[in-house]
């Protein structure tokens, strides 16, 4: 099956020989493309909506793939029982989602053994909780579609308490797409920087009391943009 560039991504980062379990499967492509190219032994395809997963199961049929790839009802982890899958992945939803996402599959924290992670959205927040609860994020990229951008993370459930002097960079804009000099990320950085600057002009010309706030708000994104841009330079 071809996959979109982001999807495409996302599989990739699936360990070889994973027992999968694809969290939001909408359209079940990940699950069909991981069994059909045996980088997954077997995969559950997993929506708490059941229009999707309809669709999901007319595609494994299609694919002659029905032995190998579950369809199953559920909100989030819920429904996946220990042992059933040594690989999850969470993709095509925002931030605070897949963080609700982990704190109600807790019970599988210790048993899954990587993870693989899009969030859409609240990257900070998803890199902060993963931190702060004893995930380390081992493996990060970019990717740009359809004119967005888009971080997948590998996971996994070890401690990463950093001694990095810049712990907040890492969760703003992700250390190893740092570290890495990222292109997609300076593009990211770079464009950033422009809309940021456009919006901080504007509310300072408005000579609002309410524009005050935003605009401390919109110049310490500015300096963090900043020292990520520098913190890229340093590396060369």
């Amino acid at each position: 099956m071809k996959l979109s560039k982001r999807l495409g991504t996302i599989a990739s980062f699936v360990p070889d020989g994973s027992r999968v379990a694809d969290i939001g499967t909408d359209h079940g492509y990940i699950p069909i493309h991981l069994v059909q190219e045996g980088i997954a032994k077997s995969a559950i395809a997993m929506d708490v909506r059941e229009g999707p997963l309809l669709r999901a199961q007319t595609h494994i049929e299609e694919a002659g793939l029905k032995d190998l790839v579950e369809v199953r009802l559920s909100d989030g982890l819920l429904k996946l029982e220990k042992n059933q899958a040594d690989c999850v992945v969470i993709a095509g939803m925002g931030g605070e989602l897949i963080i609700h996402i982990l704190e109600e599959g807790r019970h599988l924290w210790d048993s899954i053994s990587y993870w693989v992670l899009s969030p859409h959205s609240e990257l900070y927040k998803v890199r902060k909780f993963l931190i702060e609860h004893e995930f380390s994020i081992g493996r990060e990229t970019m990717i740009k579609e359809d004119g967005k951008y888009y971080s997948v993370m590998g996971v996994t459930r070890e401690s990463s308490v950093s001694e990095e002097k810049n712990q907040e960079l890492g969760y703003r804009y992700g250390r190893d797409l740092i570290k890495s000099k990222d292109p997609l990320l300076k593009e990211y950085l770079m464009k950033e920087q422009i809309q940021l600057g456009e919006i901080l002009k504007g509310l300072q010309l408005s000579g609002t009391k309410n524009a005050e706030s935003r605009i401390g708000e919109l110049e310490l994104e500015l300096k963090w943009n900043k020292e990520a841009q520098d913190a890229m330079q340093q590396t060369d």
